[in-house]
Parts: C-alpha cells; structure tokens; sequence
C-alpha cells in the first residue's frame, strides 16, 4: 500500500465488522484500491462477509454503488431520437421475456440497450438463448451499440469490460465466498451496471420463489426498495415488479427453445403468463420514458414487435428466419396418474435444464444450443396418465439421468379441486 493512502484495508474490515458505518472516503478508496489490486482478495472477501453480516444504510450503499461506478466508464443515450428505458430481471427458469420485450419497447417509440449476460447455475443467460441464433454476436462495440439504437431502437448485447469493472471483479470474489446473497452488494452490482449504461428509466423485475435468488416476498422486497432507492437517487426512474418464481415462466426452459417461444409470442402467441409478464413490463417501461399513447399488446397483435425483433437479429449478424438448433437426443417424461398438474417446481426445472447442458457450472463452460426441458402442461392443467409431461433434450444421452434425479419430487399431479393459482405479478415497488 502507498504510504500516502488515506486508509488501509484492515481499518475499513474492522470498521464495518463492529457495525460501523463506512465513511465515504472509506467506501471510495477501498472499491478504487481493490480494483486496482492494491487491496488483496481475502481482504475484501472479509469486508463482503462483514456487509453480509452486519448490512449497510441507505447512504453507504449509494456511496458504495457510486464508487462502483466510477471505476469504469459511464455511457449518455441523450443524443438519441427516441427516449431510453432498459430492465433487469434477477433471473429466474424459463425467463426468456427479454427476447420478446426489448422489441416491443422498440415498436412502440423507445429505445431499448439491454446490456445481458450469460447463465450460471440453474438459472438462464439472455446471451446464450440469442447465441443459438445462426450468426447472431454478443459483443458490439459502443458506436456500433448507439447505432443499432438510433436505427432499430433494440440492442441487447455484452457490456463492455469498460462498465463497472470493480463489479466484475467482486462479482466473481463473491461467488466462490459464501457472499453473494449479501442486498447490498447484490443491490449494489445491478445498479451500478445499469446507472453506467446511461438509460433514462429502468424497470426491475425482481423474481421470488423456489427458483429465484429471493425465496421469500420479505427479502424480496427490501432487494427491490433498496434498488429502487439507487436508482432514484441516481436520477433514473426506477420502479420494480415483484414477479412469482415458484413456477417456471411458460413451457421452455433452456437455449433455442426459449427463442422459439419467444419468438411465439412476438407473433400474437406463446404461453399466457409470457405475454402477461411481457406487456407489464413493457408498459412500465413506457411510462418511465415519458410514453403513455401507445399500448404495446397492439404491436404484439399488429405484427410491428416481430418486425422489431428481425430487425435487432439481422444487424447483429443473425438470421432471424433460420432454423434453430435442435438437440439430437430426447427423453419423455409421462403423468403418473390422471388428474390436476398442482404444482410445478421452478428450481427442480431449472436443475434438470443445467443438467442436460443448457447452462453452465462455471463462467467458461460451454453451453448446447438445443438442450433444455419442455413441459407439456402447467399448474391448473388436468392430465391422463401416460401421456407426455416432460420432454428432456440433451446432446449427450448420459445426462438424461441426473436430470430425472432433478426433477423427482419437483411436481405434483393429484386433486385439483382445491387448488388456488398464483399471480405473476405479486407487487410494485417504486
């Protein structure tokens, strides 16, 4: 460490591990320092175990973000023709709702710069549905970016390593740490990216449930108030929806199937609570960017969101009209018994889907395009015994059998008549 620091890492650790609150000059020379190296691994691996322990107040979070911030570059939108307002989920099984919203945002008169990222875990990544596109590229550079905005009003592609490059590297500390679940570093993380990237207004989908990082409605949120918060301050208009992840969205979940379906509802289709949860966050997004005269379930219906959508895959380099890949082994799961499908387990979906291939364990494995889980009814839906609940796709037969393993225990079919489903929208924070 240079003599003439303000601060040493030790001071900041014990500050925060006997419930101190962090000074401002602390928070910003310890993001600086470790991003710079000058504060060692294990020593902000003690700081986030701290945070996690003992929490942060709402101006240390907003300093922490800010320093986060500052770390990197930040990007203006305020040259474009049209208004800006992009959305984060915190990820979730089956979540495929970028694919379809970003263009229908675009339809109707907003520009969309959807920074996304990849799967890890059970969860899935936005860049690797899109990459099972033939030719279709994550990584534009920003003139490139700003142009497809300006021209298409979509973009969803990589950030770049110039945007917050302190979060990418606590983001991967936290995650071999035990720190991850820390809301002000989660809190902190998303923000961080999103006020750099420089949209307008900014909706957060915020997921609760089996298969959500957020279990309970509670911690669920605080994440979102705490987020909200950030973004408010920073100028942004923030708002979140606190979506249901105790079932997977639709009836897909993994990499080219969730294209297909989203691709389904860009055409007027695809399953019910897609579109729901498409058109409410599109609306949101709407009204934060200041538009209130169009009501984007129109541009499902009139065909202006699937042209949108061609759009932002052909100047990406894909081919929107080629055939998807398709995974060359598959596996049929069959009702055990006739009745009501009464419940339908995110996480054990989400599990089975990694296990076939559709995600990843660590950030540089290899995902397949065509591997994932179809499911062939819903929650609510009655079925005969012996017919086709589950469809497995995988490349590579061996794994069909963890992925059963996943799913054991994870579904219920029975008597329906007390059954009760449940909202995909649960709250609105903002």
């Amino acid at each position: 460490m240079s003599p003439a620091a303000p601060h040493d890492a030790v001071e900041v650790i014990i500050a925060k591990r006997n419930h101190g609150e962090l000074t401002d000059s602390q928070i910003d020379w310890v993001v600086d320092a470790y991003t710079r190296g000058e504060v060692a691994d294990e020593q902000m691996s003690a700081l986030a175990m701290a945070i996690l322990l003992n929490g942060m107040n709402r101006r240390e979070i907003a300093r922490w973000t800010h320093a986060m911030i500052s770390s990197g570059e930040r990007m203006d939108f305020s040259s474009l023709s049209r208004p800006t307002a992009d959305k984060h989920s915190t990820g979730g099984v089956g979540d495929k709702i970028t694919l379809p919203l970003a263009p229908l945002v675009a339809a109707c008169g907003v520009a969309v710069p959807q920074l996304s990222g990849r799967g890890l875990g059970h969860t899935g990544g936005t860049l690797d549905k899109l990459e099972s596109i033939p030719g279709w590229r994550a990584l534009l550079s920003n003139e490139e970016m700003f142009d497809q905005l300006e021209d298409v009003g979509a973009v969803i592609c990589a950030a770049g390593d110039g945007l917050a490059p302190a979060d990418k590297k606590l983001y991967a500390l936290r995650d071999v740490t035990g720190t991850v679940e820390a809301i002000p570093l989660i809190a902190s993380s998303i923000m961080s990216k999103k006020i750099a990237e420089g949209t307008g207004a900014l909706v957060l989908d915020v997921k609760v449930g089996t298969g959500a990082f957020m279990k309970s409605l509670d911690t669920a949120r605080e994440l979102a108030e705490t987020m909200v918060a950030l973004g408010t301050d920073a100028g942004v208009h923030t708002v979140a929806l606190l979506t249901d992840m105790s079932t997977p969205l639709g009836l897909t979940a993994g990499n080219a199937i969730e294209v297909a379906e989203s691709v389904e509802v860009l055409a007027g289709g695809g399953p019910a609570d897609v579109v729901e949860l498409t058109v409410a966050l599109a609306r949101e997004m709407l009204t934060g960017a200041g538009v209130t005269d169009v009501d984007p379930a129109d541009k499902l219906a009139d065909g202006s969101a699937m042209d949108a959508w061609k759009a932002m895959i052909r100047a990406q380099g894909g081919d929107p009209d080629a055939a998807l890949p398709v995974a060359r082994e598959s596996h049929v799961v069959a009702a055990p018994a006739t009745g009501t499908l009464t419940r339908l387990d995110a996480m054990a979906v989400g599990m089975a889907a990694w296990r076939l291939g559709a995600g990843r364990a660590r950030k540089e494995d290899p995902v397949q395009a065509g591997a994932g889980v179809v499911w062939h009814a819903r929650p609510g839906d009655d079925v005969t015994q012996g017919q086709p609940l589950f469809t497995l796709l995988t490349d590579e037969p061996a794994r069909f059998e963890r992925a059963l393993e996943s799913l054991e225990g994870g579904y219920d079919v029975g008597d329906g008549s007390s059954y009760e489903p449940t909202p995909v929208l649960l709250d609105r924070v903002g």
